[in-house]
């Protein structure tokens, strides 16, 4: 007999996680472990934080990776993006995490895809600063950004190849070989 497992409040979970050793997102008053990532992702993680941060030296905009929570009180959420970009003042008021990013980019695994593209999107959209979420697939070379237009409404742009990666929601372009910079060619 499976017994329904007792919900988290966020400020339980909050107050729990600032004590772990490992990372855990919460989602809907559910714990999830965080499982590590491949050299591949790590690299491309840090390729695409080192582009933004010396790009946006000087500017009001902080880029962050990896470690840095995501508070969605909205979609009564915390996640860890592998990188996020925020201009917004409140955010440096709130040492532990971010709820007003401009950019989220998430590096895609076999076993966290299916959740970013759908149920972690679907509440990254309810970010009203949000302007661009983007999905980058080191196997196939493809990063999909979504970018908020004028009307609301969320439009893909996607970037494959050899092609330069364009954020415009911070006004960084990242080219291919950065991008991919110590990623093997045999993936």
């Amino acid at each position: 007999m499976n017994l329904p497992q007792p919900k988290w409040r966020l400020d339980e979970y909050l107050d729990w996680e600032a004590k772990q050793p490992e990372r855990n997102f919460y989602y809907r008053g559910e714990v999830f472990a965080m499982v590590g990532v491949r050299q591949a992702h790590a690299h491309v993680a840090g390729n695409i934080y080192s582009a933004c941060k010396a790009a946006l030296r000087g500017t009001p905009c902080r880029a962050f990776v990896a470690d840095m929570k995501l508070r969605i009180d909205a979609a009564d959420a915390v996640f860890y993006p592998d990188v996020m970009v925020s201009c917004d003042a409140r955010d440096r008021a709130t040492p532990l995490w971010l709820a007003h990013p401009k950019l989220v980019i998430e590096v895609l695994s076999d076993s966290t895809a299916a959740f970013d593209r759908g149920a972690k999107f679907a509440a990254c959209r309810l970010i009203d600063t949000l302007e661009e979420y983007a999905l980058i697939d080191i196997d196939v070379r493809r990063t999909e950004v979504f970018r908020r237009n004028a009307e609301g409404r969320w439009v893909l742009y996607e970037f494959s190849g050899e092609e330069r990666v364009e954020f415009q929601s911070i006004g960084v372009t990242i080219d291919a070989a950065t991008l991919y910079e110590n990623v093997d060619e045999e993936l």
